[in-house]
């Protein structure tokens, strides 16, 4: 029971992002920086009051892997990032959530893994949800700048499948240590890129966004992180892929609930067949793997 309500609440951490970054006035790289700085800090601490040592034996072993997924991760939250800046969130977690539908895709190439008759309805139905999610913009300009958003959001999708897929090839390093070299990368990897192309900006933010960036770095990287590998570590695969969905469910429950942003019925309908979709493959998909880390 400890383990759900461990897993449970780091699901409702990572539903919540979205709110936080819109409220920061910092681009989405330099969000991307600052939350990979500061949760990679915190975890660093938490490894060090749990005494628990970083085999560099099996990072050596692992180094291109977890730099190409360093790069990944860097780069889904960016996208992320913009999504939510440009749409609304219930728009940009769905379109996030076709992450599983690429991973499907892509698993024959890369893991030889065979595509049922099951996984392939799966992908027909996802695809006609996010058909239904973005036809229903229209080409007015808020319709132009939700799909400009949906795409972002498509993007952070390919970024997170990417980094399911390499994180599979991963051995002998557990969930924890994974993530903090994965953040402790994407964030000097990211330390360049910011400073070159946004100057010094990220110097000058205002008190209200360093607060709500710390917010951001400690509870839902450091603390939403601790309690997903926490949780999951008596939790079996299917029943991660199950409660897994509490992150879109809360972050559209925000969206209509506390920022009153409206889906038509297309759109509903559209989320609906997404999540119904993604749900029924990630069932038997994670039956004897186990996911990473979502947002």
């Amino acid at each position: 029971m400890k383990s759900k309500i461990q897993f449970l609440l780091s699901m409702v951490i990572f539903g919540t992002i979205g709110v936080f970054v819109r409220s920061i006035d910092l681009t989405s790289s330099e969000i991307a920086l600052l939350r990979g700085l500061i949760g990679s800090l915190f975890l660093t601490t938490v490894l060090l009051i749990r005494k628990k040592k970083i085999l560099w034996a099996s990072v050596r072993v692992n180094a291109l892997l977890l730099l190409l997924s360093s790069i990944t991760l860097g780069g889904n939250w960016i996208f992320l990032f913009q999504a939510y800046k440009y749409t609304t969130i219930s728009n940009a977690a769905l379109s996030y959530y076709f992450a599983p539908v690429f991973v499907l895709i892509f698993s024959p190439l890369l893991l030889k893994e065979k595509l049922s008759t099951k996984k392939l309805i799966c992908i027909g139905v996802a695809m006609l949800g996010m058909i239904l999610i973005v036809g229903s913009g229209g080409l007015s300009t808020s319709g132009l700048k939700d799909l400009i958003g949906i795409g972002f959001g498509l993007m952070a999708a390919v970024f997170y499948a990417s980094l399911m897929l390499l994180n599979k090839f991963i051995k002998n390093m557990d969930g924890l240590e994974t993530t903090l070299i994965q953040l402790a990368t994407a964030t000097f990897l990211l330390m360049p890129y910011v400073f070159f192309t946004e100057g010094i900006g990220i110097l000058e933010v205002s008190d209200s966004s360093i607060l709500l960036i710390f917010i951001l770095g400690i509870v839902h990287t450091g603390i939403g992180f601790l309690l997903f590998f926490l949780g999951m570590q008596k939790l079996n695969g299917q029943s991660i892929a199950t409660l897994s969905y509490l992150d879109p469910i809360t972050s559209l429950l925000i969206s209509a609930v506390i920022l009153q942003e409206q889906m038509t019925i297309v759109q509903m309908i559209g989320g609906t067949l997404l999540l119904g979709s993604t749900f029924v493959s990630e069932k038997q998909s994670f039956r004897s793997s186990k996911p990473v880390i979502n947002r």
